[in-house]
């Protein structure tokens, strides 16, 4: 399952796991969001319920695609947040890895708070 991650000023690709959470974000897509920005992470809300699944963690390489059940979100970090120690990924808690970005995830740095995101499925 491939994704198209786009914002007025980039995109990214990301392939998706085949896990049970990464398959409800599938069938939630096309969908448009306001992103928002902690540290160097970008997360935006979708609609999807998600539980945690067994193999749920807070630290996560740079362009992982998470999903974080507490706020029904996407989360893609690339670097460092208010919660890393060091340069480690940690986001605000555990959540569901379900995919990884193609390319530099370093593109989200240019992802401002309250933009328009859109995710929708790769052709």
């Amino acid at each position: 399952m491939r994704i198209e991650i786009s914002w007025e000023s980039g995109h990214l690709t990301a392939i998706l796991n085949n896990t049970p959470t990464a398959r409800l974000v599938w069938e939630a897509l096309p969908h448009t969001a306001s992103a928002s920005t902690w540290g160097e992470e970008v997360y935006f809300e979708l609609p999807v319920r998600a539980e945690l699944e067994d193999d749920a963690r807070q630290v996560v390489d740079p362009g992982t695609v998470c999903f974080w059940t507490g706020g029904n979100s996407l989360a893609l970090p690339y670097g460092p947040t208010p919660a890393s120690q060091g340069d480690e990924c940690r986001l605000v808690t555990e959540v569901n890895v379900i995919g990884s970005i193609e390319g530099d995830p370093r593109a989200l740095s240019s992802v401002r708070d309250g933009i328009a995101i859109r995710v929708a499925r790769a052709e």
